[in-house]
Formats: C-alpha cells, sequence, structure tokens
C-alpha cells in the first residue's frame, strides 16, 4: 500500500504514477560506500521510497569525515559506518529494509553480494573498486550508477544499462598509481559531493522507474568553480577484451608486486633547459616563438573525452596508458612538452619520455593553469 501523503510531491510529478512508487518499494539497491558521495546517495534513496538498501563499508566514522559525509554525526565517530548510516536511512525511513555489509566491496564476495540486488551504486574512492564494480556489473547484467569526485570537481556516469557501455570503455586502462591524487591529499569541497552524488541517485529513480533517459553511454562533469556542467558520449569499445571473470584489482592497477612503481622523475634528465617542468606563461610564450610549430612536439596525455572537451591547440593526443607505443609517432630530434590535466599524469609521461631517449619537459599544473593564466577559452573541468 503506496502512502499517498508522504509520496505525495513525487505522485503529482507528470509521468510519474502509483506504479512508479511501487517500482521503488519492490527495489533492491546496493551502495558501495557510505562516505561522502554514499552520504547523498543514501538518504535520497530512502526518502524516494526505495524498498531494499544495501550498505557495503567496512570502515569507522573519523572526525576529518564530518564535512562532507553527512549521514554521520560528531557522535558517531569511532562507529561503523555501515551502522550510523543505517540509522540514519530507518529515521528516514521506517519501513525500509536496510541490509549492512561490514565489509569491503571485494573478490568473489563482491559478485555473490551483487546478484542480490537489482541496481549497483559505486560511491568509492579507488580506481581498483571502480573498475571491479563495472566488471561485476557485467557479470550479473545489472546497471552501474557510479560517480567521483576530486577537489572542486566529479563526474557521474551509468554503465552496463541494457548491455550498454561502462566504466572501462571511458577508462581502459587506470592511471600509473603514482599520479592518484586521493581526497586526503588533493582535498575535496564537500559540496561536490552533494551535487554528484545527487546526480547518482537521480540517476538510480530514473533507472528504477522508467522515466526520463538515463546516463547510459554519457558522462556528466561539474565544476564547482564556474558552476558549469559538461557532458560528453561515449560508445562500448568493439576491440575491448570481453569481461569472463575476476581479476587482481590491485595488481590491475599497479597496486600489487606487479605494479610497483616511484613517483621520482630522473635527476639527471636531458631537458631543453635543464629543467623538466615549465609554468603556463613560460609555455605560452615558447610555442608564440618563430617556428614553435614545427620544432616543439606538444602531447596531451589525458584519455580522448578529456581532450574532446578541450585542449591547447596543436597538441597531439597520446593517452598515457598508450603512450610507450605510440611514442615511434614523434620525432625523436624534436623536444617533447607533455601534459595532461593538472601536472600529475604527465610527470610520469616526463620519465617515460626521458626514458625512450626524448629531450622532454611538461607543463605544472596542467591545462587547468594553462586555462586560468593563459586562454579561458580551454574548457576548464
Amino acid at each position: 500500500m503506496i502512502d499517498a501523503a508522504l509520496y505525495a510531491r513525487q505522485l503529482a510529478l507528470p509521468g510519474f504514477e502509483p506504479r512508479s512508487q511501487q517500482s521503488l518499494a519492490a527495489a533492491r539497491v546496493l551502495v558501495i560506500g557510505a562516505g561522502g558521495l554514499g552520504s547523498a546517495v543514501l538518504p535520497a534513496l530512502a526518502a524516494a521510497g526505495v524498498g531494499t538498501i544495501g550498505i557495503i563499508d567496512d570502515d569507522v566514522v573519523e572526525r576529518s569525515n564530518l564535512h562532507r559525509q553527512t549521514v554521520h554525526t560528531a557522535a558517531d565517530v569511532g562507529r561503523r559506518k555501515v551502522d550510523s548510516a543505517a540509522e540514519r536511512l530507518l529515521a528516514l525511513a521506517p519501513h525500509a529494509a536496510v541490509i549492512r555489509h561490514v565489509e569491503r566491496f571485494a573478490g568473489p564476495t563482491a559478485l555473490a553480494l551483487a546478484g542480490d540486488y537489482d541496481l549497483l551504486v559505486d560511491g568509492s574512492d579507488t580506481f581498483a573498486t571502480r573498475y571491479l564494480a563495472d566488471d561485476v556489473a557485467v557479470l550479473t547484467g545489472i546497471p552501474l550508477v557510479w560517480g567521483a569526485v576530486l577537489a572542486y570537481g566529479g563526474q557521474a556516469g551509468v554503465g552496463r544499462l541494457a548491455g550498454g557501455p561502462g566504466y572501462r570503455d571511458l577508462f581502459p586502462s587506470p592511471p600509473p598509481p603514482e599520479t592518484v591524487v586521493d581526497c586526503a591529499r588533493g582535498g575535496v569541497l564537500p559540496t561536490v559531493c552533494g551535487v554528484i552524488g545527487s546526480i547518482m541517485a537521480t540517476e538510480v529513480l530514473k533507472i528504477i522507474t522508467g522515466i526520463g533517459s538515463p546516463l547510459a553511454g554519457r558522462v556528466t562533469t561539474y565544476d564547482a568553480l564556474t558552476g558549469g556542467f559538461r557532458e560528453l558520449a561515449y560508445e562500448a569499445d568493439p576491440a575491448a577484451e570481453p569481461i569472463t571473470g575476476l581479476i587482481d584489482y590491485a595488481v590491475f592497477c599497479g597496486l600489487g608486486p606487479a605494479g610497483s612503481s616511484s613517483a621520482e622523475t630522473d635527476p639527471d634528465s636531458d631537458s631543453d633547459d635543464g629543467r623538466d617542468e615549465l609554468t603556463a606563461p613560460e609555455l605560452a610564450a615558447r610555442l608564440a616563438a618563430p617556428g614553435a610549430a614545427e620544432e616543439v612536439q606538444l602531447v596531451d596525455v589525458r584519455e580522448e573525452w578529456e581532450f574532446a572537451i578541450g585542449s591547447i591547440p596543436g597538441a597531439l593526443l597520446m593517452p598515457l596508458g598508450r603512450l610507450t607505443d605510440e611514442l615511434a609517432g614523434l620525432d625523436p630530434a624534436r623536444p617533447v612538452i607533455a601534459y595532461c590535466h593538472h601536472g600529475i599524469r604527465s610527470r610520469t609521461a616526463l620519465r617515460l619520455l626521458h626514458d625512450a631517449g626524448f629531450r622532454a619537459q611538461h607543463l605544472a599544473g596542467g591545462i587547468e593553469a594553462w586555462s586560468v593564466q593563459v586562454d579561458p577559452a580551454v574548457a576548464r573541468y
């Protein structure tokens, strides 16, 4: 029996009918993570009337969580996140079934757990879990709503809906571990978690009820500093290896024994002026010099979808994951300047270029610095 008074404002929506509310009540949704994104997703789903909500998290509440993980309170510090989150949901929706999974979403257990639900929501904060969640969605045939946040921005999308493309099609390979900046080091604006988490929750409601057009094969990005959104469409990669089972995701992401690496650059590297990096104004002056177009090789090591949003004029796209294989396309007699989003991936590219014998430098601060200091027409994200 639908509580018409409780859900009156939803039932008043055009296209939202009693059967839509019934679909929510019958739905089983598993949310990975009760952190920043989970804090926005979980209450929204419970308040909207999702009948069964699973929460999987093995962490406890810390004081540093509270500014963005608003499903918890100061009184919850030291408690298991699944417990404080579950209590909050039950206070909002006493008739909901809230299932607590006090464990990490990992290995065969993840596959078994996901099989008990209709939809998977990934609010995790590691690449290993994101690839695992995407593979689990493929193997179980259930759709995946995912999101990611860092600093002043975030992304959200829907994968594997009705056999459609997924996270692996957007990001074919994980970034080198030394290029990954987490929220502890890079920070995160708390309201970004709210924006991206709300988008994720909306996608869940759309998929369950059948209203609107889910973000399948599309990713939306949000920049809190400009208040702007951008959207990019992508398709399944026909050349991708089929997903037939789970793998060691720590090794895949370079976190295991097979992927050990160092973030240090070579102190004896052979750059043009003895410096490994250029500031944005220095790069602009370099590119404006007579004959620069014929001399300098400017290489963008981001992913294709990032390049599509905006790039520095004249740059060649060579994603970091394929850079070693594509070095043959560069002239070893000409200097190379690499850049990425924030100057992190380009440092790894710099080492690869030096190892291959190129004279190379990279852009400090990446295209973000270029947009702010040189050319605002180049899109930020």
